[in-house]
């Protein structure tokens, strides 16, 4: 079976997968008795096609838009354009000189000519009511006309669906519509022969058990429906930084209108369409709108910004003009949100075990009702009563049709795929409020088989808080870590020194020191830009005095590759400066003079330079981070073979100043050398692309950027390792729980096909009637799930090894385990079959009845004692901490209330008569002997 289904249903990855790979195993799934069900949480691949196609459409329209801009810019210049655009009532009343349609037109189009019209930005913005400056105001009644006009910055989603479409849903069951017909046959064949109410109790009760079986699978599946929509909004929770009423401030999103200011920086993701205020070497990435890879510049003549891309290298002040389902990303995303997310490989893995289990399910049940059928015409012609059919017959052919269809029901492990989405939702919902948030449903499995976890150090296994405690200012160390030790080093420091260090600080800087709307200092930036910011404070500098003394000619972003940035200045006096920092071996190579005490510029000779790489040096053992401020490592890893890397891989804890290329290098080797399923964690925008490599990729959540966790499959919300770990094994406990489910689930399936089959060959008859199999269904299918599917993890489960990409999903023990319990039920109801009457001493007309009630009995209750057996595949104890899973207790309780109920008050419609307490003892105790029967198994090595 683990070679079938590995290569016919093995190909799907945790995330990206091919199309191919995704439509073969579509199309070997067979034996599906509810396709909407079965295939819910499957991706639908004609709405990617459709989101494709956009793509290049969206690829298309750009590039016909840049030349066509290109075209106008060689003749707008000096020509009187006149405007033909006139400004509709409602948005003149509601105090705008613009509309929405026009605003998208401009920058969907890249209209050089209609923004020229519009007197350029500063005329878009007056049309807009805003300030370039000072964003807009915050009054509600502004907002919200604001809002009327140019709508929210939200795109459409599916509508949220209501309890009674899952019933609907539930009710396509191919093979319930089956009985539905079944049982309505019945009913009116049975009221014409027996009358009114005993010729309808047959029909009635395949009636009611078809809709138990739908009214609990439709409320499980709306249950799920809710955690995920839950889920779902949490994933959308993204801020961006805006200017509003002349202060800095963070922004959801959605809250976004035309005419904000925003501030956008490496790793952003364009939060709407909207045009370049200003800001330096900015470089956009368009591919996820246009699927184009190569980086876009925007600046002044190129100033159209579109919702979706993400800035890939630079920073600026951006002007919303166009939200939500007005921008191209927003008819995209609306699109791409009815393809769904990738199936997950345990998913698919589970359609084949269900299709290969549904197709044996579906030859013994056409055997079984050949063999019943044949047997009642074998009969029908001793008797010589072959021509003539009574209502009677046609009732027992029909039974006997049901069964075959309710095996069907039963042998068809619908539930199973299922059951994967309800354990992954379920972990869900229980990492969220261990601070983690899921942003993709493989995640949570794949997390489970990872075998390496590559980690970032800073932020991740440090506090994400830094500070300045020492600096090399001059030749001379100094402790820096306080205000007093700060003081000290002033006085010994020349003034001309410290002066040019706060304007290296203020100037070069990606962070800002804002006053917030409380008129309070608030400083924003990356950790080391904030612990540089705040050291530049306490050298007692103003931010703004010193950024107005100067003027910014020209900026260079950090870059990873070259771990630098850098920025030119315009003095007050006359001529330039520029400064620079970055990874402090790299800056000091590049320097030829060097400050002396005295705070003059002297060159820079080899006894200086050794000495400076030996502060340096030392500064790195004590685990701080250095810089190199002037004005004014993994490269041996990425070039080694990958004999060299099978050498040092297994060895290698720590790789020290690693570039992402190194991350990314690291992550691909792990896999492709030693075929692990790798973890990486990661909180800029440097470590995305190694998050993208690797199986999983986690986010830590406060330090992240918006492109970290935009590339992240989780986000660990408190920036806490130990969050990692609990992630891991939440994942194991999500395969683990799926293992314990399928285990039942076969025993059951192969206990019930064997049991009907074999009765149906040897006697005649099927001791199982269907609305009992319908009950049995709903025990192991929807009731199971939810039993063993939610199991919440224990320590334990780190001490195993973790099950690899290539590991068996049903192992040789739970075959043990299945084989084992199997066998044990179908001896006990083949004896009670042959032996039953003697041993319950039942005589007289009802004994058949009595005897097909016990073993109705005995077999449900050796599912429920099966039940807690499945809690540990491997372990003897089974009772451990059983009384804290509150569904699992809950289910095994109405399991055996409803079992009750059934047998002794509802024998009309089961089948069934009641027991006596001597008879329910004696059913609860072959139930019970299951395990330590199980136990015993369980010692069996594999």
């Amino acid at each position: 079976m683990e070679s079938y289904l590995n290569q016919n249903f093995g190909g799907v990855k945790s995330k990206n997968s091919p199309e191919e790979s995704l439509q073969r195993w579509r199309k070997l799934v067979g034996v599906v008795k509810n396709p909407k069900r079965r295939f819910r949480f499957t991706a639908n691949l004609s709405k990617r096609s459709e989101a494709a196609a956009m793509m290049r459409s969206n690829q298309e329209k750009l590039r016909v838009a840049v030349l066509v801009s290109k075209a106008a810019l060689q003749f707008i210049h000096g020509i009187a354009l006149q405007s033909e655009y006139t400004v509709p009532n409602e948005v003149k009343e509601a105090g705008f000189q613009i509309c929405a349609d026009e605003l998208s037109s401009i920058v969907e189009g890249h209209d050089v000519k209609k923004l020229k019209i519009h007197g350029g930005i500063d005329g878009v913005a007056d049309k807009l009511s805003t300030s370039i400056t000072n964003g807009l105001t915050t009054a509600d009644e502004s907002l919200r006309h604001r809002q009327n006009v140019y709508g929210v910055n939200k795109f459409t989603e599916s509508e949220v669906r209501s309890f009674w479409v899952f019933v609907w849903e539930a009710l396509q069951d191919m093979t319930l519509m089956i009985l539905a017909v079944c049982a309505v046959v019945s009913l009116v064949v049975g009221i014409a022969t027996e009358g009114w109410p005993k010729g309808a109790h047959d029909g009635l009760g395949i009636v009611s058990s078809i809709l138990l079986v739908v009214f609990v699978t439709a409320t499980s599946d709306y249950r799920q429906s809710l955690q995920f929509r839950d889920l779902d909004k949490e994933k959308k929770k993204i801020s961006i930084q805006v200017t509003r009423e002349g202060f800095r401030q963070k922004l959801s999103i959605y809250d976004l209108l035309p005419g904000d200011i925003v501030h956008l920086a490496i790793g952003d993701q364009v939060p709407a369409d909207g045009l370049f205020v200003s800001g330096f070497s900015l470089l956009i990435n368009e591919s996820s709108l246009t699927g184009e890879s190569e980086p876009v510049a925007v600046n002044a003549d190129n100033p159209f910004l579109l919702s979706g891309t993400k800035v890939q290298d630079g920073s600026c002040k951006m002007l919303v003009t166009t939200v939500g389902m007005r921008t191209q990303w927003g008819k995209l995303m609306a699109t791409l949100s009815e393809g769904g997310d990738d199936e997950t490989p345990l998913q698919v893995k589970l359609n084949g075990v269900a299709t290969i289990i549904g197709k044996i399910g579906l030859a013994f049940a056409v055997v079984t009702f050949a063999v019943l059928a044949e047997g009642q015409l074998r009969r029908k012609f001793q008797e010589g009563s072959h021509w003539t059919w009574s209502a009677d017959d046609a009732l027992e052919l029909l039974e006997y049709f049901a069964i075959g269809v309710t095996i069907v029901v039963v042998a068809v492990p619908e539930g199973l795929p299922l059951a994967v989405t309800l354990s992954l939702a379920f972990a869900m919902k229980k990492m969220m409020n261990d601070r983690a948030l899921v942003r993709h449903l493989a995640a949570c499995e794949t997390m489970g088989s990872s075998t390496s976890i590559c980690s970032d150090k800073t932020g991740t296994l440090t506090t994400n808080h830094m500070t300045v405690v020492k600096a090399c200012i001059c030749g001379s160390i100094k402790e820096v870590g306080n205000h007093e030790e700060v003081k000290i080093m002033c006085s010994q420091v020349p003034d001309v020194v410290v002066k040019v260090l706060m304007q290296s600080i203020f100037n070069n800087t990606g962070g800002e020191v804002v006053i917030t709307q409380y008129g309070k200092l608030e400083i924003l930036g990356t950790p080391t830009e904030t612990a540089l910011l705040e050291f530049g404070l306490s050298l007692g500098g103003d931010f703004q005095a010193v950024r107005q003394e100067t003027k910014l000619v020209k900026v260079e972003p950090f870059n990873s590759m070259k771990k630098r940035m850098g920025v030119v200045i315009e003095l007050p006096g006359g001529g330039c400066r520029a400064h620079c920092k970055g990874a402090s071996e790299i800056i000091l190579a590049a320097c030829s003079k060097v400050l002396d005490p005295a705070g003059n510029a002297v060159p820079l000779d080899e006894a200086t330079v050794g000495h400076l790489n030996g502060v340096i040096e030392s500064f790195a053992n004590e685990a701080l981070r250095t810089l190199c401020l002037a004005y004014m490592e993994g490269p041996e890893f990425r070039n080694k073979s990958i004999e060299e890397m099978r050498d040092l891989i297994p060895k290698l804890q720590v790789m020290a100043r690693s570039s992402p290329l190194d991350k990314h290098t690291l992550v691909k080797h792990l896999r492709t050398v030693f075929c692990e399923v790798v973890a990486v964690t990661g909180d800029g925008t440097n470590d995305a692309p190694a998050l993208r490599e690797a199986d999983i990729g986690l986010a830590m959540g406060i330090a992240g950027t918006e492109v970290a966790k935009e590339s992240a499959d989780v986000i660990i919300l408190d920036d806490n390792f130990s969050t990692i770990v609990t992630v891991a094994k939440w994942g194991r406990s999500v395969y683990i729980n799926i293992q314990k489910f399928v285990q039942f689930q076969l025993t059951v399936n192969i206990v019930a096909l064997i049991v009907n089959f074999s009765s149906a060959c040897l006697t005649g008859h099927a001791p199982l009637t269907a609305v009992q199999l319908l009950w049995v269904n709903m025990i192991m299918d929807t009731l199971g799930a939810l039993a063993l599917a939610t199991e919440p993890p224990n320590d334990e489960l780190m001490k195993r090894t973790p099950v690899g990409r290539k590991g068996n999903f049903i192992s040789n023990a739970m075959w043990r385990n299945i084989v084992g319990q199997s066998f044990y039920q179908f001896i006990v109801i083949w004896y009670l079959q042959r032996e039953g009457k003697v041993l319950f001493r039942l005589e007289g007309p009802e004994s058949d009845l009595g005897l097909n009630t016990l073993i109705f009995n005995c077999f449900v209750l050796c599912q429920v004692f099966n039940e807690i057996s499945c809690r540990e595949m491997e372990k003897i104890n089974v009772f451990h901490d059983i009384s804290e899973n509150y569904v699992f207790v809950a289910v095994i309780s109405c399991t055996i209330i409803f079992q009750f109920i059934i047998v002794q008050f509802l024998g009309d419609f089961a089948s069934t008569t009641p027991l006596t307490l001597s008879q329910w003892l004696v059913c609860v105790f072959i139930g019970f002997l299951g395990m330590p029967i199980a136990a015993v198994i369980k010692m069996v090595p594999v």
